[in-house]
This record gives structure tokens, sequence and C-alpha cells, in this order.
């Protein structure tokens, strides 16, 4: 079975509640799914605890409901969301566009096949240009928010690393995790040793360019702003199984703009 597939521009979103506005790039498209590169700090489903702030699937369902043009073109009446990126990831996101491909979609999730690639920059140098943690992960009991790693309880969960390039203080992995837990690369790399950059609740500290420059001076009166001050993590790359037609299909989302930034000044002075 052929399925038509198309990439169409952006889809855009706001947020009377908070006056905020998103640009949402459309990876790939075809009947049956809707790629996006999701931006950081927006989250992906409301907040129990803060139901009135916008988030990424709020925003879309209210914009089917509505009849925004994004949706009254595409005729959509569904969006179900078969996997979720935290909060302060950026990257691909996958959606599908009918029921019966979520459940194919969120059973491909719920298995360990290695579809999903990420890159993150963590602070340190990691002892081994590959490598692989198999920790099992659970909610910490007395920190809201918060996993950690739990050989009795937890749940199984395995990622696999590699190095793409390394600098004086930092180094940029590849991260494939082959279980589909919350944090899960956070806490592996924590587990490892490794903080990612700007990952305040697992104890990464932002990225500062007077960290890396030793020209650096900073003009009277001013504050230092981060290079990147949210979690590193941008998901690059997703393959799988097309849910209709079997086929491998391929999103990639181009590294959003801090990232890129970060790189190029540790390129540029940390190496």
């Amino acid at each position: 079975m052929s399925v038509q597939s198309f990439v169409s521009g952006v889809i855009k979103l706001s947020s009377p509640a908070t006056h905020g506005f998103w640009k949402i790039p459309v990876l790939f498209e075809d009947e049956h799914l809707l790629a996006l590169d999701k931006p950081a700090g927006l989250p992906t489903v409301p907040d129990p605890d803060n139901p009135q702030l916008p988030s990424l699937m709020k925003l879309l369902h209210a914009g089917i409901a509505d009849g925004k043009p994004w949706a009254s073109e595409r005729r959509l009446d569904y969006l179900g969301d078969p996997h979720q990126l935290d909060d302060e990831t950026s990257g691909v996101i996958l959606l599908a566009k009918n029921k019966a491909a979520f459940i194919k979609v969120a059973d491909l999730f719920g298995s360990e096949k290695p579809c999903k690639q990420y890159l993150t920059l963590v602070h340190g140098t990691p002892t081994s240009e590959r490598f692989d943690v198999n920790a099992k992960l659970a909610p910490h009991p007395d920190r809201p928010g918060f996993v950690r790693v739990d050989p009795e309880d937890g749940k199984k969960s395995k990622s696999s690393f590699e190095v793409q390039e390394k600098f004086s203080s930092c180094t940029l992995l590849k991260c494939e995790p082959l279980t589909d837990r919350p944090h899960q690369i956070r806490v592996h790399l924590q587990n490892s040793g490794l903080r990612i950059v700007g990952d305040a609740l697992y104890g990464g500290a932002p990225l500062l360019l007077s960290r890396i420059k030793r020209s650096f001076r900073l003009k009277p009166g001013k504050i230092e702003r981060p290079l990147i001050s949210r979690v590193a993590l941008h998901m690059e790359k997703l393959t799988l199984p097309h849910p209709v037609t079997g086929e491998t299909v391929t999103i990639t989302a181009p590294l959003p703009k801090d990232l890129t930034v970060a790189l190029k000044y540790l390129r540029l002075y940390a190496k």
C-alpha cells in the first residue's frame, strides 16, 4: 500500500493565556503521521499542577477545535502523541492522525528497537568512545519530578552512547535510548558521572563563554548570559517502520540555534 507523503511549512500556535507564539516546523507528514520540530521549553502535554500553562498538545487540540487554517487544510479531527519529549528537549516529535496509527506507533515506542537518536552536550569526558548504560529507573519517592537509578524497584532501562566531538571541558554525544523511560538519557548520563549542560535538576551547570574563552571580559554592570542554559538535549533523528506501509521512514530535525551557537564557541575556544 502506498502512502502519499509531503512536508509543508510550519504550524503557527499561540497561547492567549501567556501571549506566547510558536512557529513549529513540519518535518514529515502524510495521511497518517505528522512530525514536528518541537522547540525547547514547550511541554508536550499539560502540566497537571499548572494546567493553564501552554503545551504542544493542548495548543494543537485547541487549534483543531477552533478550525485554525493549518487544521482545516488538513481536515484534522484527531492528533495523538504516541511518545513525548521532556519540556526542555527540542527536536523530532511524531504525532498520529488517527487512532490506528497511534496504537501501532505507541507499540513500537514500547519495544526495544533503536529508532530514536539524540544529541547532547555534557560536561566532562567519558572514559570510552562508546558505552552502554543498563540501569533500572524509577521516580524518586521523596522528590516529585525527579528520576533515580533503582536496581530493586525500577523499570528496565538501557541507553547507548557514542562520542561525536570532544572539547577541553565538554563532549558532544550521540544517544540512542533502547527503552522509553522519563528522563532516561539524563539519569543514565548522571549515573555515569556525566551531566548534561544546563540540566540543573541533575547537576548540570549552564555553559558560560567566560569558562572557555581566556580573553573574555564582561562589561561593567552586565550579567553574563549562558550560551545555553536549558537542558542541552535534542532529538535529531527518528527512524521507524511506517504503521501502514511498513516502509522505513527517517525523520530529522536540524540543530536548534542555542546548541548551534554553543558548539560554534566550543570549536573556537575549547578545542
